[in-house]
């Protein structure tokens, strides 16, 4: 792996740690040449569908597109790293579950918000108020009643990604 800082070639791992309920390893690298360190994270390559869009059109499901929306709706909130890799990989592990080749946008979102709401609730809240282009406070009030609501009622099971 290049080192991040002087782009030499030859790093050495310092140490590695299994992340992400098993799913990703975390390896502290050190560069020979600078002697910088930094931390990658490795995780299996596997095929995931092609998100369909709302406009019909389809692009290469994007972890990247997903981290950032994740990190958005996150930002300043109390959650560790290695807690929003784990959604990731929970996120990318039931897209993939599906079996399908292509996945619907609105599902995908509905899994986010769903495993956003278990991780934090003021992220869910923005992340939702986005993707269901609230246009009021009145739309913030009906989510987070609903929410209320769904604390005093146990869970129902649902499939990983709902077909639509």
């Amino acid at each position: 792996m290049f080192c991040p800082f002087c782009s030499h070639s030859e790093t050495k791992v310092n140490d590695s740690r299994l992340v992400a309920e098993g799913q990703q390893v975390r390896r502290r690298r050190e560069c020979l040449a600078c002697g910088e360190r930094f931390t990658s994270f490795e995780s299996a390559a596997l095929m995931m569908p092609r998100v369909i869009k709302s406009d019909g059109t389809r692009e290469p499901f994007d972890e990247e597109k997903l981290r950032s929306g994740l990190m958005r709706a996150l930002e300043k909130r109390p959650v560790s790293l290695e807690g929003v890799e784990a959604v990731l990989m929970r996120i990318k592990s039931n897209v993939r579950a599906t079996g399908e080749p292509e996945l619907k946008s609105r599902a995908l979102g509905e899994l986010v918000m769903r495993e956003l709401r278990t991780l934090d609730e003021v992220a869910y809240v923005r992340f939702a108020s986005v993707y269901r282009s609230f246009q009021d406070i009145s739309e913030f009030k009906r989510e987070i009643d609903s929410m209320g609501k769904a604390k005093r009622k146990p869970p129902k099971k649902k499939s990983p990604v709902e077909k639509q």
